[in-house]
């Protein structure tokens, strides 16, 4: 699953984990990322101490044997996460599926954590480009799941994604405990706080967000890629 920061990625891991057939990777790129861009994000040094920086060795683990000898790996990945020193070919290896968001809802909660941020820090530059090359080099279109739908929805969404990978629905993706969990990274105590308290996936509600600056400039600059994805999007 390639999402943007600031989306229901955290939530639809915890639908996945809670199959009990399922075990679940967050951010595996994270380390890699940091490391390579030499960006401050909340808790850097410990994720990049905790994480593997070197992208191959990751890329190699993700297209190995499933952990814990389960028949399904999800995978949470950040599309920001590719770099374009990052080869793709393993990628192709994978069921992609991407989940998006609006852009000035991603910008407008991304600023709550950190204080800037481009057009490339919110992943849908690079989800448009993954989209292209997966219909490229598959011949078929991934899934693409918009935020705001699956929340107005989520069961009738999670029962089409079961569906196009062949496997059956289960209730649990619906509800799970709360707290944390052994399988969130490390950085989860800066990003993870509502997911900690949730038990399920939030109700959809309109939210009136204005940004202006910066901020709308990011936004704006991600609004055709966001919209191009979005008229693609799975409509059950």
């Amino acid at each position: 699953m390639w999402s943007g920061p600031r989306n229901i990625s955290t939530a639809m891991m915890r639908a996945w984990e809670n199959r009990g057939d399922c075990t679940v990777s967050d951010e595996p790129l994270y380390a890699a990322y940091l490391a390579a861009t030499g960006l401050d994000h909340p808790g850097r040094e410990e994720v990049i101490a905790a994480g593997e920086t070197d992208w191959r060795r990751v890329a190699t683990a993700l297209t190995g044997p499933i952990p814990d000898a389960q028949p399904l790996w999800y995978q949470k990945h950040m599309s920001h996460h590719l770099l374009p020193a990052m080869a793709h070919d393993w990628i192709h290896d994978l069921r992609n599926v991407l989940l998006i968001r609006d852009p000035t809802e991603v910008v407008s909660s991304y600023l709550k954590s950190r204080a800037t941020l481009t057009p490339e820090d919110i992943g849908l530059l690079q989800q448009g480009r993954l989209f292209d090359e997966i219909f490229e080099r598959s011949g078929s279109a991934p899934p693409i799941i918009d935020s705001g739908d699956f929340l107005r929805a989520p069961e009738a969404h999670l029962r089409m994604l079961c569906a196009w990978l062949g496997i059956e629905f289960s209730e649990r993706m619906l509800h799970w405990p709360a707290g944390p969990r052994d399988s969130d990274g490390i950085w989860a105590p800066h990003w993870y706080d509502a997911v900690w308290k949730s038990t399920g996936f939030e109700p959809w509600q309109a939210r009136d967000v204005h940004l202006d600056g910066e901020a709308a400039r990011v936004a704006d600059a991600c609004r055709p890629v966001y919209e191009r994805l979005h008229e693609q999007r799975l409509r059950p």
